[in-house]
């Protein structure tokens, strides 16, 4: 269910790669929480006429993909994320398959933070996401 995980548990270097096929379903489900109708991800008449040519998987989408995997596949679900940062460094296509490379980067036992960075990469090896994170851990039970 959960993937708990202690902040001692972890170590710089700790690192996960994961690939996801953006889907059109993923876009619509996206969207329709957050209203985010940019023309550029959904119609494809204005899309055509940009630099793109298509329609694009909004970039929130994928670095939300991204946060996911690092906490659900890298660091479990305790960490708290109190900064992330994502640069969009290429255009992610409805179809395109993203392959998610993360690891842990720093990690402060004492302040209860790890961490982390991302690179994101399609198909073709083009980087589409650069990102990193930092999470804050509870308190473990019993100390102050």
């Amino acid at each position: 269910m959960y993937d708990i995980r202690q902040i001692d548990e972890l170590s710089v270097g700790d690192r996960v790669s994961v690939s996801k096929t953006i889907t059109e379903a993923d876009g619509a489900m996206y969207i329709a929480a957050t209203g985010d109708f940019g023309p550029v991800h959904v119609d494809q008449d204005y899309a055509a006429g940009t630099r793109f040519g298509e329609r694009l998987a909004p970039g929130i989408l994928v670095a939300g993909i991204c946060t996911s995997v690092l906490t659900a596949e890298l660091v479990g679900t305790l960490g708290v994320s109190i900064r992330d940062s994502f640069w969009f460094t290429g255009a992610v296509r409805y179809g395109d398959t993203v392959t998610f490379d993360i690891w842990i980067s720093a990690r402060d036992v004492e302040n209860r933070t790890v961490d982390g960075q991302a690179s994101a990469r399609n198909e073709d090896g083009i980087e589409v996401l650069r990102a990193d994170a930092t999470l804050k851990f509870p308190r473990k039970k019993g100390t102050s």
